[in-house]
């Protein structure tokens, strides 16, 4: 990823899963819980909440794993 991402932006990720698109719902930018998981977030390397578009699931990936999406 070469910009920041901000709040409401679209964006694709490629997750354990398979693709996902989704909007950026909130960055994280310190160790946090998320799912029972320690999600180890901090300023240099952030991991953004997404929210799927196509299902409403929450889900949070490392800013280098997501490409933002022209709107």
């Amino acid at each position: 990823m070469s910009k920041e991402l901000n709040v409401g932006d679209i964006v694709d990720g490629i997750p354990q899963a398979g693709l996902v698109r989704g909007k950026v719902k909130k960055k994280i930018t310190s160790e946090i819980m998320f799912k029972n998981y320690t999600v180890h977030a901090s300023k240099e390397e952030p991991h953004y909440l997404i929210e799927s578009i196509k299902t409403g699931h929450l889900a949070m990936h490392k800013g280098s794993a997501l490409k933002k999406i022209k709107n």
